[in-house]
């Protein structure tokens, strides 16, 4: 029913905002695997709430705890849980809203949906919901890491209209958010990843191009309206003669001088960097008041409760980082499975 992604590597999450918990089921993780709870934790204190004031005010620790699938230390082979308890969830903060349908969120969808819903802090399409996708995210990267050499970085490009054209690293869009929650407000953004060392072959055609997987891996994040891979749609912009990525022998291994492919090319890895960009729109709850209907379709004038990220980007990094390490190890494990290598 939607709630588990991948292939050879698959995981389903589970949890609502507000429940007791949230966490996440892998399965198809390898065996023999080193894997300590402190590899996960270290992956969801990135995005954990309340760790400055552009984000949202929730105190969350986000402990994790593995329930199964590893004994001494290593991975049996067998289904990975995890787990995270929720212990500052302020349900009292969504008991006005609970019969009016919040502007941009999910809750008048999931009611013509299930004809049922979870007014507590969003339930399911809660981005609380994606701690599980970190989780699993982690122990992805750490399969790519040790059989690969495969490293993935995540950086805010561009916040509301502050891009950042040269070093990522040393722009800093907290002034520009601090703003935006003043004014009760919210900004949305670009979040840019690149994937480096990532062996040429990864990918399946027609259907299961690398790029569609991972197009589909960040559009299933909660807020993600876009996303490019390489030159994304920047590439109208060139003739194909500027566009096309000229091929040269390195030491025997075959490279491009450029990569406006973004790394893959006929929905196959090339061996070199997979560049990606997901857009994240402007957080739907803001502190201003909006206009609304009620379940039975009557007008209403709400404003925003509770404790809400005025923009998503800083914490949207890491969750960017483990969908795109879920989408490389699953194609990974499947190339394995039917060439026996990577």
């Amino acid at each position: 029913m939607g709630n588990t992604f991948g292939h050879s590597f698959r995981l389903t999450t589970w949890g609502e905002s507000h429940g007791d918990a949230v966490g996440v089921v892998v399965d198809g993780c390898p065996p023999r695997l080193p894997l300590s709870v402190d590899d996960i934790q270290k992956e969801l204190d990135r995005r954990r709430p309340g760790q400055s004031e552009i984000s949202s005010q929730r105190k969350e620790g986000d402990k994790a705890e593995i329930l199964s699938g590893v004994f001494d230390g290593l991975t049996l082979g067998t289904p990975i849980s995890i787990g995270v308890w929720n212990q500052d969830a302020r349900s009292r903060d969504y008991e006005d809203m609970r019969t009016m349908f919040r502007p941009s969120h999910a809750d008048y969808t999931y009611q013509a949906k299930y004809e049922i819903r979870n007014w507590m802090g969003g339930g399911r399409a809660s981005a609380r919901e994606t701690i599980g996708r970190v989780a699993a995210g982690a122990i992805a990267k750490k399969i790519l890491a040790m059989e690969h050499g495969v490293e993935i970085v995540g950086y805010v490009k561009q916040v509301w209209t502050l891009q950042a054209q040269v070093d990522p690293e040393t722009v800093s869009a907290a002034d520009v958010i601090t703003e935006a929650r003043k004014d009760g407000d919210s900004l949305g953004g670009i979040v840019e990843a690149v994937a480096r060392n990532v062996p040429a072959g990864l990918g399946e055609p027609v259907f299961d191009k690398l790029e569609a997987d991972l197009g589909k891996a960040m559009l299933s994040l909660p807020a993600c309206k876009g996303f490019e891979v390489g030159s994304g749609f920047g590439g109208i912009t060139m003739t194909g003669s500027e566009h096309n990525d000229p091929f040269y022998s390195d030491g025997g291994r075959i490279r491009t001088r450029t990569n406006n492919s973004g790394g893959i090319q006929g929905g196959i890895s090339n061996g070199e960097s997979i560049v990606i960009r997901a857009a994240f729109k402007p957080t739907a709850t803001i502190m201003k008041p909006q206009e609304t209907v009620d379940e039975d379709g009557n007008p209403a004038v709400m404003k925003g409760r509770g404790r809400h990220d005025p923009c998503v980007l800083p914490r949207a990094v890491p969750i960017v980082e483990s969908m795109m390490a879920l989408v490389l190890v699953d194609h990974a494990l499947r190339q394995r499975g039917q060439t026996g290598r990577v």
